[in-house]
């Protein structure tokens, strides 16, 4: 029996709002291991966005930019708005994070992310983006 979509996946995008993004990681890998179709992808690239950002919040910044490069690749895959999220900010901010990671690497100089630096996943209104999507997950 698959775990309740719409219950992990809110829970980690709670998780990953409240910057936990380890917990994000765990509550959405729940899904992705059960998941048998094109939203297996998806999801995976919310996981390395989470991951990513875990990253950077532990100072290891080398595998967030190929966390973030890999998430980024996966998601590019679908819309915007999918699956009851607006990832439209999370997106743009995921690409400056990982410019700026590289950058700050390539000059040997990491400067911490202050709290508010970091994106929030929004939901949209029921009905616009189905969650969970109307395909078989």
């Amino acid at each position: 029996m698959k775990p309740d979509y719409g219950r992990h996946f809110r829970q980690g995008v709670e998780h990953f709002n409240a910057l936990r993004f380890w917990e994000a990681h765990e509550s959405w890998e729940e899904l992705w291991l059960a998941a048998e179709s094109d939203v297996e992808q998806f999801l995976q690239g919310l996981i390395q966005l989470a991951a990513a950002y875990h990253h950077i919040r532990r100072g290891t910044w080398r595998g967030a930019v190929r966390l973030f490069d890999a998430a980024l690749r996966r998601l590019d895959a679908f819309p915007l708005v999918y699956s009851g999220l607006d990832r439209t900010a999370v997106v743009a901010a995921a690409r400056e994070h990982r410019e700026r990671v590289a950058r700050a690497l390539q000059a040997g100089a990491k400067e911490p992310f202050a709290e508010g630096e970091y994106p929030k996943l929004d939901f949209v209104p029921a009905g616009i983006a189905p969650m969970p999507p109307l395909v078989q997950w």
